[in-house]
């Protein structure tokens, strides 16, 4: 009984840690690889301070470092059209517009700064998978968006996630519905024989996506 409370009161004093430095820490009930301990976690999350006070999401751009998804931590971090730091978020996108309700994420720039809004049935999910989505939301930097912007989001998307999967096998979590959807962009992947081949065809036939243009800036069309 006393080694419990023992634990219980370093647990207390721990969270409390975290949260005298603003940070929100990982959610309990959420499974971290066994790097990711609290002493480590806090170890990096003054750089991504100014991108979020959740550190789910400092976790989630630390698993990038290595990856395809280099690029876009570096532009969340400020490397961006903007030169200011993206901030990210859980939030309900239908607040935005009710369009917005059953997306898994956006991409938003308002007043000369970015945002990525993640939809908040995601927050228990698995960082790594977390990673994948921002690794793609990144990289929509401006007002203009296109079939061949998407079709390479998408592609990074998969790309990161089975990157990731090889580092960290412990994030496919099949109960998270962010991981079903990271799943399938990686079978599309593969099917495509790590081409974009199936991934543009399920962006080109995405409903949501019916009124873009072919191209956009930095993202030309590729037959």
């Amino acid at each position: 009984m006393k080694k419990v409370f023992s634990l219980l009161i370093i647990y207390i004093m721990a969270f409390a840690q975290v949260q005298a430095k603003g940070f929100e820490p990982v959610p309990s009930n959420v499974k971290l690889p066994a790097k990711y301990t609290q002493e480590y976690i806090d170890s990096i999350s003054p750089e991504y301070k100014k991108v979020s006070d959740e550190q789910i999401f400092h976790v989630a751009l630390d698993m990038l470092k290595g990856t395809s998804g280099e690029f876009s931590r570096k532009a969340i971090l400020g490397y961006n059209i903007t030169q200011y730091p993206v901030k990210i978020q859980f939030k309900d996108l239908s607040e935005i517009d009710q369009a917005y309700s059953t997306f898994d994420a956006i991409g938003w720039k308002k007043k000369g700064k970015l945002y990525i809004y993640i939809n908040p049935k995601h927050q228990y999910a698995p960082p790594g998978a977390l990673a994948a989505l921002l690794a793609h939301e990144a990289l929509h930097q401006d007002e203009y968006n296109s079939l061949s912007e998407e079709t390479y989001a998408w592609t990074m998307e998969a790309t990161v996630w089975n990157e990731i999967l090889k580092q960290y096998p412990e994030s496919n979590n099949l109960e998270s519905s962010l991981v079903t959807r990271e799943n399938i962009l990686k079978q599309l992947l593969e099917k495509g024989n790590y081409t974009n081949k199936y991934i543009k065809k399920t962006v080109f036939a995405n409903n949501g996506y019916k009124n873009l243009p072919l191209t956009s800036p930095g993202f030309e069309y590729k037959q």
